[in-house]
């Protein structure tokens, strides 16, 4: 099967590719580098032994992405490519709509037109809003506190009335938690361009004396130490999850949604503390005001994805922490 993975030199698409490429997968990859880095692509080539097929554009361009279609004749799409900064979002609305909304009503067209009928869709949990109760499962009510997560939403409902309007079409919505981690190899890992928007690159960042102290946002939320809970999962599960939602697409048609995340929430000083025990370094923090657009706990509950995809997370948070360090760590040695 050949796949097409938009945003595919990012943080989870790479991992994704790596995935797709040892499971024997042919990939195309589109990507804009808009953050990510053209080197992601030797990267790859060096884990995996494999080549893929690269095009440096923007999924906007529908136009080049028609010649892409053409040219590839490609079975199946992973959609990665968007803007994905919670706090940004809310700074730049437009410019959030504008981009994720367009690039995927022009990527459907394109694949209307050359007859890919199924796409694994990279969603978010924050399309679950402030949730009433805990843990989270896929048919609690959908609201939104930013416009990221906005974005995300108005995604699945193009993409769910797309397969309501034709009967073989087939879109699975992954709701990711909150990936961290990176490859075992530490090639590939999170590496955002400027400061950091996440948790976990802005640790390894303080970690590793790049920048002076932690921003905690917030320590009166209604949690065990006032500090916002996650579900942490690790980058390489949430790769597999698209494998397995790849099959899945394949044999069905129709909108389907699944909770990517392992079930267990971490505050963010549990993350700080873990990651300062497990590589054995200080990560010197502050706490701060809330942050605009933030909830006070989030995590899953993975059952679904596990009966009908057969997937579940089976990294945890100890490793999640070491393989941020090292790849940072791999950086350096260049």
């Amino acid at each position: 099967m050949k796949v097409l993975v938009t945003g595919g030199l990012g943080y989870i698409g790479s991992h994704t590719v790596v995935e797709l490429l040892e499971d024997n997968y042919e990939v195309v990859v589109v990507d804009n580098l808009s953050n990510s880095s053209i080197d992601v692509y030797d990267k790859i080539k060096t884990i995996t032994g494999k080549d893929f097929v690269f095009y440096e554009e923007d999924v906007c361009n529908e136009d080049k992405l028609d010649e892409i279609f053409a040219k590839e004749k490609v079975d199946s799409v992973i959609h990665f490519a968007g803007y994905k900064a919670v706090g940004e979002s809310c700074e730049k609305p437009l410019m959030y709509y504008e981009n994720n909304l367009m690039s995927t009503i022009s990527l459907v067209k394109c694949m209307q037109r050359h007859g890919v009928k199924s796409i694994v869709f990279s969603s978010s949990a924050t399309v679950y809003g402030s949730p009433e109760k805990l843990p989270i499962e896929e048919d609690f009510p959908l609201s939104t506190t930013n416009p990221y997560g906005t974005t995300k939403l108005f995604i699945e409902h193009i993409l769910t009335d797309v397969c309501n309007a034709d009967n073989t079409f087939s879109a699975i919505m992954l709701r990711y938690f909150n990936p961290i981690g990176a490859h075992k190899s530490g090639l590939i890992g999170e590496n955002p361009k400027g400061i950091p928007n996440n948790l976990m690159p802005y640790i390894v960042r303080v970690a590793d004396k790049q920048l002076k102290e932690l921003s905690v946002f917030g320590n009166d939320y209604d949690t065990h130490d006032g500090t916002g809970v996650r579900d942490y999962i690790h980058v390489v599960d949430l790769a597999k999850g698209h494998l397995k939602a790849i099959e899945k697409a394949a044999k069905s048609s129709g909108a389907k949604f699944y909770n990517l995340g392992t079930g267990t929430g971490y505050s963010v000083l549990d993350l700080v503390e873990t990651f300062k025990k497990v590589n054995n370094v200080d990560v010197p923090y502050k706490i701060v005001g809330r942050r605009p657009g933030d909830i006070a706990a989030c995590y899953a509950d993975p059952k679904l994805a596990l009966e009908e995809l057969g997937w579940k997370a089976e990294l945890g948070i100890e490793e999640m922490c070491r393989d941020s360090y090292n790849y940072i760590l791999k950086q350096k040695e260049k």
